[in-house]
């Protein structure tokens, strides 16, 4: 079985309504507090990519104005409910692929990835786009998991991977590799609390001529 691609998981399209119900409110409260620590700017212009069904959304200041794109056709459908019942005029979603962006370069201040690092089917590539389109000196924000550095618990959770990737994500990304395989310019890594099982990786993007 080949890779699967974020519109074919099980979890992110069939069970969309699941997902919001149950997951959401979950993840809320961890992203509303990592969008806010980012302290975006007035007029900005941000892209969400994996955006699902809009979790973040009312997280997001009503002065930026915000893009999320997905490829899951039932999710998104729930966004723009979201969006239209909610009368956010700074907000749209639009049907596209995170490894393709059809944004210009230097589009966008900051470029947002919320638990979709290890869903994409090559998450090197999703940070690459997110650099092209992201301007120089522009953020990079990564929320996900990643495979512990715990000699044990990392065998475990690379042991499952053939399993979950069958649900849709993978559970073998270390993040000292990805970073490195990346090349982001990281400002902060650090996790929500001691028990928390999410990392927060922000990253400048820096491009050649930018200077800090």
């Amino acid at each position: 079985m080949g890779e699967i691609e974020a519109h074919e998981s099980k979890l992110y399209s069939d069970f969309a309504p699941l997902y919001d119900k149950v997951f959401a409110k979950f993840f809320y409260f961890r992203l509303r507090r990592v969008i806010e620590s980012v302290k975006i700017a007035q007029g900005a212009r941000v892209l969400e990519v994996g955006v699902g069904t809009g979790t973040s959304f009312p997280a997001y200041p009503r002065h930026c104005e915000v893009i999320g794109i997905d490829l899951a056709p039932d999710m998104l459908a729930r966004a723009r409910r979201k969006i239209r019942e909610n009368g956010w005029r700074h907000l749209k979603v639009v049907e596209m692929d995170a490894l393709h962006l059809d944004f210009a370069d230097d589009s966008f201040d900051y470029v947002m990835a919320f638990h979709v690092v290890t869903v994409v089917p090559d998450p090197i590539r999703m940070i690459e786009e997110a650099k092209r389109v992201c301007r120089p000196g522009g953020r990079i924000v990564i929320v996900n998991h990643f495979t512990s550095e715990s000699r044990l618990l990392g065998f475990v959770t690379e042991a499952l991977d053939p399993v979950t990737r069958r649900l849709g994500w993978r559970t073998n990304l270390r993040l000292t590799p990805f970073i490195q395989a990346t090349e982001l310019s990281v400002e902060t890594v650090y996790k929500l609390s001691k028990v928390s099982l999410y990392t927060v990786l922000v990253g400048a993007n820096s491009k050649d001529g930018y200077r800090r």
